[in-house]
């Protein structure tokens, strides 16, 4: 009897890791996502990394199992560590003015760093508009222009505050485009060299990396990163394109095994002494985040309702090429996938969160 009941047990393992291979599988099929990689570890310990697609669409190479993706916004987490690194050691104070460590930066139609914190620069509840929309609007003309952070911010300034401070919620990556400013500020060093130096090289994130001013490459397997202006339009080579325009809030280049990782030993404790940490996981409603209602945000890091129950804990980011979903759980879960093109469509976006949901709650 219990040979029988192993036996039993190896046979749903195997079929649920094929229930998500079929996930992969059906994201990779059609016109949405050329490549498909992810990584995930289950209930049980066990870690398996999954392909799907091809990486490039014109030889048809098969995705390499190592590859390295533009993570985009999942740089904020990173950002947002070394900001709360530097609130332990007492040199940021989270309810602070932002006025005090970027004086004069942010004044605008409603817009005043002398009445915008810190913490709400890192939560998303600042009000400051985001920078993206206007440059995304012709992106490919713009795919190899260097931008400073400056005038990122500038872009946002621009326009009028989204809603007072610290009254409702928005997504914006001019917040994190500031906390690195601030970073820089007060360590005196770039903000890439402190996320490599604090977070990175401590946990040992062998495929993560900040680009090097100027590079526009991915270094290290990886597949290539398609972009489409129409859902039915031609996909467009951006594997190569100038990452300073999401700099602080979406430069990183990393692959799923790293995600995972990196936001397993945040959750555990790993990178933000206990008070900094409890601060980050302290969150928000986050009403259009993503797309599962009941989403919340802390500093840095999301909240989301699982389907098979609790709350998973993660980021995700987009980027020209790229769209990366992960999250990990606090009883040894993590599941993180990256599709080789930007959702175009809210049903792309609701495929992308059903195979994390599969790989999380096998």
């Amino acid at each position: 009897m219990p040979k029988r009941s192993q036996f039993t047990l190896a046979i749903a393992t195997v079929q649920r890791r094929d229930a998500v291979q079929q996930q992969l599988d059906a994201l990779a099929k059609g016109n949405s996502f050329p490549g498909v990689i992810a990584t995930v570890r289950d209930r049980g310990g066990r870690v398996r990394t999954y392909t799907a697609g091809v990486a490039d669409l014109t030889t048809r190479g098969p995705v390499p199992r190592d590859s390295r993706v533009r993570v985009g916004s999942n740089t904020k987490p990173f950002t947002a560590t070394v900001v709360l690194q530097l609130v332990g050691e007492g040199k940021v104070d989270l309810d602070a003015p932002i006025d005090r460590y970027l004086p004069g930066m942010v004044r605008g139609d409603g817009l005043d760093g002398r009445r915008i914190t810190v913490r709400q620069l890192l939560q998303h509840t600042s009000g400051i508009p985001d920078y993206d929309g206007v440059l995304a609007g012709d992106y490919l003309k713009l795919q190899h222009v260097y931008w400073e952070p400056r005038e990122l911010v500038d872009v946002a300034l621009k326009h009028k505050a989204s809603f007072p401070p610290g009254t409702s919620w928005e997504y914006s990556n001019t917040n994190y485009i500031l906390a690195g400013l601030l970073a820089q500020k007060v360590t005196g060093r770039p903000v890439g060299e402190e996320i490599t130096r604090r977070v990175i090289d401590r946990i040992g994130l062998r495929d993560t990396y900040w680009p090097a001013l100027g590079d526009q490459t991915i270094t290290g397997p990886h597949p290539h990163g398609y972009y489409k202006t129409t859902p039915n339009g031609r996909n467009v080579d951006v594997t190569e394109l100038e990452p300073s325009p999401a700099w602080s809030a979406g430069a990183i280049v990393s692959t799923p095994a790293d995600l995972n990782r990196f936001f397993t030993a945040l959750i555990d404790g790993r990178l933000l002494r206990p008070a900094q940490l409890k601060e980050m996981l302290t969150t928000v409603p986050a009403s259009g985040l993503d797309v599962t209602p009941g989403g919340r945000y802390g500093l840095g890091i999301a909240a989301r309702p699982l389907p098979c129950g609790g709350y998973a804990w993660g980021h995700g980011g987009d980027i020209f090429g790229f769209e990366t979903r992960n999250e990990v759980t606090t009883d040894g879960r993590e599941a993180a996938l990256a599709v080789t093109s930007m959702p175009t469509t809210e049903a792309d976006a609701k495929r992308v969160a059903a195979a994390l949901d599969t790989a999380l709650c096998q």
